[in-house]
């Protein structure tokens, strides 16, 4: 498992997948870093694929700096 620090506090994959999504997410993968910037404040994004329900596979992106989230839906 990775942690890594999200808005100045340390985050599991589940964390990440829990901020971006609004509520617990079945299974996680590592979280890992997006080749890209965030488009709010210009800081680092990371990425973490995650299932919210049993049908359903979703890669969410966070920035590490400020509240900015979007998915792949």
């Amino acid at each position: 498992m990775s942690n890594r620090v999200v808005e100045g506090r340390m985050v599991t994959p589940g964390k990440l997948a829990e901020l971006i999504e609004g509520e617990p997410a079945m299974e996680t993968e590592d979280i890992e870093d997006a080749d890209r910037t965030c488009p709010d404040c210009g800081g680092d994004v990371l990425s973490v694929g995650y299932m919210p329900s049993v049908t359903e596979f979703v890669v969410g992106y966070k920035c590490q700096e400020c509240p900015w989230s979007e998915t792949d839906r």
